[in-house]
């Protein structure tokens, strides 16, 4: 009896089962659950916490809608060619992994990973954070200004996965007033962690930043991110090779910013090129670094110690920083060589050699002279409004010249000027502009001009070399031999048929515009600070200037006017100089004169300098001989006791005279 109740409670049991398994309602054997995130992860949904490992797949367009977050223990694999599309919604769309999490973007050269919002737009979301346990001047288990999350430990070799080949675009969320996202943030990452491929692109933030830790990261492309195109504090120490920042809009920082504790950090072939200015290499408190291969193209500064800290900090090509250096080497990264990047590149375009046909330059693309640009008789040259040309800081193997039966055209307008300018507008970085023309001087016919042995001169006082206007030239007056230097602007027998009008001179070492004979007639010039002569003429220069005005604030130039030799009798109309630093006004050489209406001069220690044989009846001020008070009679200097007291010029509707780089 007892085997067979076994039996029968055996079979029932049986029975029991088979019925139970009949009845999908029933509880006791459910379908298997799947995570929420994970679900919408199978359905090409990023949103909330990841806790184990999970692979994306290529095929499938995935949308970061908020906050996703790479746990502790948890891997995050992204294949080659996925393409993750980031809601515009600023700071809760984000893509994060915690410390002990790990990351593993495996783009290729052919199929990157990309990280976008639709239109790519600054701060469009936050961009990739990731959090490892390496060493930071914060200490262990700090909290990350995004997101609160903590990172930092003692593991300097520590691996939070891979990144290589990711295209991110449109990051840089404002967190608060003082903290926004960056494209890349890397909190303590190890050097166990690879990076190496990465473009960081139109981000109102940094592109990439390093809080502390020991990663280094090989080939970054990094462009018009708003804030620092590269960033680090808390005593990061990995390094960078090969590194391209590009800057073509306005509105951003630095290429690099190095802040608090210097560990050193490394770069080796850093290339960055801006078309609007701004300032290179930014180090705050006591940071520095170590560079090597730098090339700089269009920043109008190089080098800026915030806090004063120590220039022995910051280490370049092997010697300390010099922040009167342009660094304007050949560049020592090629960009175009990254086919994994979608980006357009703004085009930098090098102007040397001869010009033997007519060339117009673009306004919408960016100029470097980085050696001699000669037009050459029978050529031309035109450069439309708003042209920018970077002039190499080359000294005397860097100008432009036009040689007679060459033309230059010049057009820039009021509120659109040409600028032509070294990166650092420091004097005699380069050699300015010469033109040469086929009117009369004193020298003769086919004469040899004193910078380049060009050929000018000739009997066609009208003669034409073509127009220029609204232009500004900066930080020209090169060095030629110990008797010779460049000027802002040379003209050698430039007819009358050339138009001059609205032309600005800053920063030369030598002269701001002379005259080598020639009839040419100016109207509305500005020259400040060119440390010879802010207008000078010479072999009987018969021309005249219309509107000058003249700004001496830094010792050691020269005068105002220096004439020379015969004395052609130039006129000019409304001339205000102004000096803050004394010195000598209107310097006449040897037999040579001028005709002034309208003189105001003040601030200088010397109104009249009559440096050779020549008479105060050369100097025509006003209908009269000019009349002063002897300083020195053996040396001819006086002070103007009339004539020099008109009202100053107006300037304040010359707005083209502020356009820089």
């Amino acid at each position: 009896m007892k085997k067979l109740t076994i039996k029968f409670l055996g079979l029932a049991f049986l029975a029991t089962a088979v019925f139970v398994s009949c009845d999908d309602d029933d509880p006791i054997n459910p379908d298997p659950v799947v995570d929420e995130v994970i679900e919408n992860l199978n359905n090409g949904i990023m949103d909330g916490t990841l806790e184990e490992d999970y692979t994306l797949s290529a095929s499938v367009s995935y949308n970061l809608s908020g906050s996703f977050i790479v746990a502790d223990g948890a891997t995050l694999t992204i294949p080659a060619g996925t393409n993750i599309v980031a809601e515009a919604g600023g700071t809760d769309v984000y893509l994060a992994v915690l410390m002990g999490g790990k990351i593993e973007i495996n783009g290729t050269a052919s199929s990157p990973v990309i990280m976008s919002s639709p239109n790519a737009n600054p701060g469009d979301w936050g961009g990739l954070t990731i959090c490892g346990k390496a060493t930071t001047t914060a200490g262990a288990n700090s909290e990350a200004e995004v997101g609160g999350f903590i990172y930092g430990g003692d593991d300097d070799s520590d691996n939070s996965g891979t990144v290589t080949y990711l295209v991110i675009k449109g990051t840089g969320a404002q967190i608060n007033e003082e903290s926004q996202y960056n494209g890349v943030s890397c909190y303590a990452l190890g050097s166990g962690t690879t990076m190496n491929n990465i473009a960081v692109i139109n981000g109102s933030d940094d592109g990439i930043e390093f809080f502390g830790g020991t990663v280094s990261v090989t080939n970054m492309f990094l462009q018009n991110n708003e804030d620092d195109a590269i960033d680090w504090t808390e005593g990061w120490s990995g390094t960078v090779n090969n590194a391209y920042v590009e800057h073509s809009i306005e509105g951003f920082s630095t290429v690099i910013e190095g802040d608090k504790d210097n560990n050193n950090p490394k770069i080796n072939n850093l290339t960055a090129v801006s078309t609007t200015g701004g300032t290179a290499l930014q180090f705050k408190k006591e940071s520095g670094m170590t560079i090597t291969g730098l090339s700089l193209s269009g920043y109008t500064k190089t080098i800026d110690m915030k806090d004063d800290g120590p220039l022995e900090n910051v280490i370049i090509d092997g010697e300390i920083a010099d922040p009167t250096k342009s660094y304007n080497a050949p560049a020592t990264v090629d960009p175009t060589e990254w086919t994994w990047i979608d980006a357009e590149l703004a085009e930098v375009v090098e102007l040397n050699g001869n010009v033997e046909s007519d060339v117009t330059l673009d306004a919408s693309k960016t100029y470097r002279l980085t050696g001699s640009y000669i037009i050459q008789d029978g050529a031309s040259l035109t450069i439309p409004a708003g042209t920018k040309i970077h002039a190499d800081n080359g000294g005397t193997d860097v100008y432009i010249a036009v040689l007679m039966g060459g033309q230059i055209f010049i057009n820039g307008e009021n509120d659109n000027p040409v600028v032509i300018a070294s990166d650092l507008s420091q004097p005699g970085d380069w050699g300015g502009l010469t033109i040469c023309g086929k009117a009369t001087t004193t020298a003769g016919v086919n004469a040899e001009a004193e910078v380049g042995g060009f050929i000018y001169g000739g009997t066609d006082d009208t003669d034409n070399s073509g127009s220029v206007t609204n232009l500004v030239i900066r930080g020209t007056g090169a060095q030629i031999n110990e008797e010779s230097q460049y000027n802002g602007v040379s003209l050698y027998s430039v007819g009358s048929g050339t138009t001059f009008e609205n032309l600005a001179i800053f920063d030369g070492s030598d002269d701001g515009i002379e005259f080598f004979g020639g009839t040419a007639t100016v109207t509305n010039i500005y020259v400040e600070n060119c440390e010879d002569d802010a207008i000078d003429w010479t072999e009987g220069w018969s021309g005249g200037i219309t509107n000058t005005y003249i700004s001496h604030t830094i010792a050691g130039f020269s005068t105002v006017f220096e004439g020379d030799k015969v004395n052609n009798n130039p006129i000019f109309t409304n001339v205000t100089a102004i000096s803050t630093v004394g010195g000598t006004g209107l310097q006449l050489k040897k037999e040579s004169g001028a005709t002034i209406t309208s003189l105001h001069l003040t601030g200088y220690d010397v109104d009249l300098d009559l440096k050779g044989e020549g008479a105060l009846s050369d100097v025509q001020i006003d209908g009269s001989d000019a009349v002063g008070t002897v300083i020195d009679a053996d040396a001819k200097t006086y002070t103007l006791t009339s004539g020099k007291d008109s009202d100053p010029i107006d300037i304040s509707g010359w707005t083209w005279i502020s356009a820089e780089l």
